[in-house]
C-alpha cells in the first residue's frame, strides 16, 4: 500500500522535474533599469541568409571573444532552437551612450580572412540579445565589380564597426536595433595579414511604446512583405468550398438516402439486398490490423488536442515570435503530458469492440508517431553534429528528452490507457455482424483507393494552400507569421471540408457494396498531409535554400510535420465517417 502511495509522489516529483527543465533558463529579472545599470547581453549564433538550418556558434568566426567564453544556462527549448547564447565583449549601461568604443584589435591571418569571406559570401548574419530581445545583423557585404566598374571581380568587405539604437520607456528597454557601418568597412578581398580594430556605438534614445508592447514589433517585422488581402482570399476561398460542399451533401442527402430509406422500407425481402443497405452486416466489422487502426485514431486524437492547444497559446499571446525557445518548450511539455489522451482514446475504442489486447493497441499508439520523428530526428543529429551546426542535440539534451519520454509520457499513456478501458462504452451495432463478409465486386478505377485518396486529399489542400505558404515562408523563410486567429480559422475550415468530403466518400464507397471503410477513411482523410508535403517540395524548389544540410532538414522536419497532419485528419475522417455510417444504418434499422 505505501509503494501504491509513492507512485503519485514520484510522479509529482516527475514533473516537477519536467517543468524545471523546460524553464531553467528563465531570466530573474524584472527588466528594471537604473541609469548606468548593466543590461543583460548575450551573443547567440550566426550563419548564411537563406539557410535557416544552418546556424554556427558565434565564435566559430574570429570575432573578439572574452576570456573565458561563458556559455549562457539554456532551457531545453532553447537547445532545441538551436540557441547557443555566450557572453560578449560588449557593454551596455543603460542609458548610457558610447561612441566609437574599441572591443579589441586583431590581427587576421590568411585562414581568418578565408573564413570571413567565406561567410559573407553566404550573407552571413548574427544574432544577438540585449535584455531578452533578439535582434540581428549582417557580418559584411559583397561588392561585384563587374557590375560597378564593368570588371575586377567581387570585393569582400567586413563590417568592423556595428551600431546599437536602443530605445527605452523609463527604466526598461523597449527595442534594439544593430547596423555594419559600410562607411568603415575593410576590404578583405586579398590573401593577406591585415590588422583591424573593432569598434561599436550605442545610441539610447526615448520612445513612447509601451513596454508590454515590445514584443509587436516583432510582428511586424519581416524580410518578406505580408499582404493581408492574400489571408482573407484564402478565407473566402475555403468558405465557398465548405458552401459547395454542404450544397452537395444537402443535395446527397434529400435526393439520395431518403429515396434510399423510402425505397428499402417499402421493398420486399429481396430488393432491400441492393446496395449500401446489402452490406449492413459486414459494415461495423473492425477492420485487419485492428490494434494499428486503434492506435491511429488514439494518436491522431492526442496530435490534434495538442495543435489545438497550441493555437489557443498563440492565439491568447502566450506564445508569441523569439520567446526564448518558448514555442518548443510548449511542444515538448504539451506532447509529454498529451500522452494520457492517446492512451485513453486508444483503450476506449479499442475496448468497444474487442474484450482483450487493448495493451497491445496502447503500446503501438506510443511508437506510431514518436518511433519515426525518433529515427528521423537521430539521422538530422548526425548530420547536424558533421557540420558543427548549432541544431546538434548535445547528449545531455538527448538523456533529457529520452528521460521525460520513458519516466512521463510512458507511464502517462499507461495511466490513459487504464482509464479509457475501465471506463469504455458499449458499442451499439444497428445490426448484427455477419461472421463472414460479404464478396467485394471488382471496382471501377475512379472508386478505388488511389483515386479517393486524391480527391479527399486535393480539395481540402486547395483551400488551405495560401496559407501554406505563409507557414512555410515563417518557418523556413523570414517572414513571422503573427496571425493566429487566421490560423485558427483555416484549422476549422480545413477540419469541416475533410469532414464533408470524407461522408460523401464514404456513401460513394458504400453504395457499391463496398464495406471496407475503415482504413479508407482514415487514408482519404491523411492524404491532404501528401499534398502539403509535396507542396514543401514545391516550396524548397522555387526558394533559395542550398546545400545537403538544409535540404535534409526541411525534408526530415516538413515528413514530421506532414505525418502529424495525416494522423490528425485521418482521424477526423473517420470518426465523421463512423457517425455517420452509424446514423444511416441506425435509420434503415428503425424503418
Amino acid at each position: 500500500m505505501a509503494m501504491a502511495m509513492a507512485k503519485p509522489h514520484h510522479l509529482i516529483l516527475l514533473l516537477l522535474l519536467l517543468f524545471t527543465t523546460l524553464h531553467s533558463s528563465a531570466s530573474p529579472s524584472n527588466h528594471i533599469y537604473n541609469v548606468a545599470d548593466n543590461v543583460p547581453f548575450f551573443v547567440n549564433k550566426l550563419g548564411p541568409l537563406n539557410n535557416p538550418s544552418e546556424t554556427y556558434e558565434y565564435y566559430e568566426l574570429p570575432f573578439c571573444n572574452p576570456d573565458p567564453i561563458v556559455k549562457e544556462k539554456e532551457s531545453l527549448g532553447e537547445v532545441l532552437n538551436g540557441d547557443r547564447l555566450s557572453n560578449g565583449l560588449y557593454e551596455f549601461k543603460f542609458r548610457e551612450d558610447k561612441i566609437d568604443e574599441t572591443l579589441c584589435q586583431k590581427k587576421l591571418t590568411i585562414d581568418e580572412i578565408g573564413s570571413f569571406k567565406e561567410a559573407i559570401n553566404s550573407e552571413f548574419y548574427f544574432q544577438f540579445y540585449l535584455d531578452d530581445l533578439p535582434f540581428w545583423g549582417f557580418i559584411g557585404k559583397l561588392e561585384d565589380q563587374n557590375l560597378i566598374h564593368g570588371g575586377g571581380g567581387s570585393n569582400y568587405y567586413l563590417f568592423t564597426h556595428v551600431q546599437f539604437d536602443v530605445l527605452y520607456n523609463g527604466n526598461r528597454v523597449v527595442e534594439v536595433k544593430a547596423f555594419g557601418d559600410p562607411n568603415r568597412a575593410v576590404d578583405i578581398t586579398k590573401d593577406v595579414v591585415i590588422d583591424v580594430k573593432f569598434t561599436y556605438s550605442v545610441i539610447w534614445n526615448a520612445t513612447e511604446r509601451q513596454f508590454e508592447n515590445r514584443m509587436g514589433r516583432y510582428s511586424k517585422a519581416s524580410l518578406l512583405p505580408m499582404y493581408r488581402q492574400v489571408h482573407w482570399f484564402s478565407f473566402i476561398n475555403s468558405i465557398v468550398i465548405i458552401l459547395l460542399l454542404i450544397g452537395l451533401l444537402a443535395l446527397l442527402y434529400t435526393r439520395h438516402l431518403k429515396s434510399d430509406l423510402k425505397k428499402y422500407s417499402n421493398a420486399n425481402e429481396e430488393d432491400r439486398e441492393v446496395g449500401w443497405k446489402s452490406i449492413h452486416g459486414d459494415v461495423f466489422k473492425h477492420p485487419p490490423n485492428s490494434s494499428l487502426f486503434f492506435a491511429v485514431v488514439g494518436t491522431g486524437t492526442q496530435l490534434l488536442i495538442l495543435l489545438s492547444f497550441l493555437l489557443f497559446l498563440a492565439f491568447i499571446g502566450t506564445l508569441y515570435p523569439y520567446n526564448r525557445g518558448g514555442l518548443s518548450n510548449c511542444l515538448v511539455l504539451l506532447f509529454t503530458l498529451s500522452s494520457v489522451f492517446a492512451g485513453y482514446s486508444t483503450a476506449s475504442f479499442h475496448g468497444q469492440f474487442a474484450e482483450n489486447g487493448w495493451e497491445r493497441s496502447v503500446g503501438l499508439a506510443g511508437i506510431l508517431y514518436i518511433g519515426p520523428v525518433f529515427v528521423i530526428v537521430s539521422i538530422l543529429n548526425i548530420i547536424a553534429i558533421s557540420y558543427r551546426v548549432t541544431a546538434g542535440l548535445p547528449l545531455g539534451s538527448i538523456i533529457v528528452i529520452l528521460s521525460l519520454y520513458a519516466f512521463v509520457a510512458i507511464p502517462l499513456l499507461a495511466f490513459g490507457g487504464v482509464i479509457g478501458y475501465r471506463f469504455r462504452s458499449v458499442f451499439q451495432r444497428p445490426s448484427a455482424t455477419k461472421r463472414y463478409p460479404k464478396e467485394i465486386q471488382q471496382l471501377s478505377w475512379y472508386r478505388r483507393t488511389p483515386f479517393q485518396m486524391f480527391i479527399g486529399g486535393f480539395v481540402p489542400f486547395s483551400a488551405i494552400v495560401l496559407q501554406l505558404h505563409q507557414v512555410y515562408a515563417s518557418m523556413w523563410g523570414y517572414k513571422i507569421y503573427t496571425l493566429p486567429g487566421i490560423l485558427v480559422a483555416t484549422l476549422i475550415t480545413v477540419v469541416v471540408i475533410v469532414a464533408l468530403v470524407n461522408i460523401g466518400l464514404t456513401y460513394i464507397q458504400l453504395s457499391v457494396e463496398d464495406h471496407e471503410w475503415w482504413w479508407r477513411s482514415v487514408l482519404c482523410g491523411g492524404s491532404t498531409a501528401i499534398f502539403m508535403f509535396g507542396y514543401g517540395i514545391y516550396f524548397y524548389a522555387r526558394s533559395t535554400m542550398s546545400g545537403f544540410l538544409q535540404l535534409s532538414f526541411f525534408l526530415g522536419y516538413n515528413a514530421c510535420i506532414c505525418y502529424a497532419f495525416f494522423l490528425i485528419f485521418g482521424t477526423i475522417s473517420f470518426r465523421v465517417s463512423l457517425l455517420f455510417v452509424r446514423h444511416i444504418y441506425h435509420n434503415v434499422k428503425r424503418e
